[in-house]
């Protein structure tokens, strides 16, 4: 799925890891730990393609890595990315629909995510976890092989970690894969990826 060599990453003056080296295969899931500062984040950002590496390789497997970022790659970072004036069911389908859904997928997300009761909200108006689910609805819209997640059940309740565990395990049952930053253990089988401090 996706091949990491030798990268090394820095924030200004600062070197965040050096020399980084994995790769991830279909159906796996790996929890990316370190301590704050670690750089997880700018990482996932590196294979996201918003920051460029210092040095070193990232590889996806038969595309080039443009073609990968643009069709194969869904990106939820910590921050959701909503439109907060817009209503709900507009930000779903814009977001949907940019990454590739159909009015199926669309409808499928709602189901899933259970979010019929808040397409007419503001998105403003909704809750930390609901907001959440949203950003959630167009992985789920427009299926795509590997999920790169910044710290993705953060504000999320006992119930939704376990619904959304649900949903990243069929994902792994398909065949995709999931790199996803995280504090807590995610609810699905993962090999640890702990890039340290300091490297």
């Amino acid at each position: 799925m996706i091949t990491v060599s030798a990268l090394t990453v820095s924030r200004g003056e600062r070197v965040l890891f050096r020399d980084l080296s994995f790769h991830i295969a279909p159906g796996e899931a790996v929890a990316l730990t370190g301590a704050n500062g670690a750089g997880k984040t700018s990482l996932l950002r590196a294979l996201a393609g918003f920051i460029r590496p210092d040095a070193g390789i990232i590889a996806f497997a038969d595309s080039e890595p443009a073609e990968a970022r643009t069709r194969h790659i869904h990106w939820l970072g910590h921050q959701d990315g909503l439109k907060t004036g817009r209503r709900a069911r507009d930000e779903l389908t814009f977001q949907s629909e940019w990454a590739g859904a159909d009015a199926d997928g669309i409808a499928a997300a709602i189901d899933v995510l259970a979010l019929e009761p808040l397409l007419d909200l503001e998105v403003r108006k909704l809750s930390a976890g609901q907001r959440r689910r949203l950003a959630f609805a167009r992985l789920v819209a427009a299926p795509r092989p590997l999920w790169l997640l910044d710290e993705p059940f953060a504000p999320l309740d006992a119930r939704w970690r376990a619904a959304l565990g649900l949903m990243m395990q069929a994902h792994l049952d398909k065949g995709g894969a999931i790199l996803a930053a995280v504090h807590d253990p995610l609810p699905v089988t993962a090999r640890p990826l702990d890039i340290g401090a300091g490297r």
